[in-house]
């Protein structure tokens, strides 16, 4: 069945990959990221911070957490490194779902998406939004939710502008889950101006994106127990290496425990 991939209408997914330096983007998306950079000329340096946030909060939740069963919401094109070379690297065992409601997405994602022997990978097209389907589809379905499972939300919640929205689709999701689960966050920081003209060149070009302070991160968290260092910017979280300026970097986010 053919893919409509909507190639005149910009996508956040497309955006962010052709910010990251990839190639699986359209017209409309490299004129919309230009007229974003205008805006927030720190915009790539910061979704780089952001990928390398999600390699280590991946990692910590595999190898310090033990948790092997990940959900990925908003996962984006496949970008190296990927959530599950990540977490099957610290064991090989680890199985994946992959989430995106991007048509692109969807065609990259089955082909580029492979796991280990040992352990699994699959991807479910769907939104964000709809938590029934996500946690009623034969993926997600097929994973053991009377053990922890790790939820991540990255680079993917600054889309979700109604706070009640969002409380409602963490709550849904982390209902379903078992204690020692984990979620990790990162969205749009309100601490940083780029960050902040940056979300409103999203909103002018049909995405509509809300930056968040720290009390409203640490607001999605309700219930959970953040692990140290708290909410940060990426760069900050947990880094094993050098890392860019404060002033780069337009992410905040932090990882928590269901207890």
């Amino acid at each position: 069945m053919p893919v409509d991939l909507n190639a005149s209408v910009p996508h956040s997914a497309r955006i962010y990959d052709f910010l990251l330096g990839g190639k699986d983007n359209f017209e409309a998306d490299r004129q919309a990221a230009a007229e974003i950079v205008k805006h927030s000329p720190s915009i790539p340096v910061s979704m780089r911070a952001n990928r390398d946030y999600l390699a280590r909060v991946g990692h910590f939740m595999a190898a310090d957490l033990g948790i092997r069963q990940f959900l990925d919401i908003g996962t984006g094109l496949p970008t190296t490194p990927n959530l599950h070379q990540v977490v099957q690297g610290v064991d090989p065992s680890a199985r994946i779902v992959y989430v995106d409601n991007d048509p692109i997405v969807l065609v990259h994602a089955r082909a580029l998406l492979t796991s280990s022997a040992e352990g699994s990978t699959s991807y479910l097209d769907a939104d964000l939004r709809d938590t029934t389907t996500i946690l009623e589809s034969a993926e997600v379905r097929a994973l053991d939710f009377s053990r922890p499972m790790a939820i991540s939300l990255i680079a993917i919640l600054q889309f979700i502008t109604d706070e009640d929205e969002a409380y409602r689709v963490i709550d849904t999701l982390i209902d379903r889950l078992a204690p020692g689960s984990a979620l990790a966050i990162s969205t749009v920081t309100a601490h940083n101006e780029q960050a902040v003209q940056g979300a409103k060149a999203y909103t002018a070009r049909g995405i509509p994106a809300k930056p968040r302070t720290d009390d409203e991160v640490r607001g999605l968290f309700r219930g959970l127990e953040i692990v140290e260092p708290g909410v940060t910017l990426v760069n900050r979280w947990r880094p094993d290496g050098a890392i860019p300026e404060d002033f780069h970097v337009q992410m905040a986010g932090a990882v928590a425990v269901k207890r």
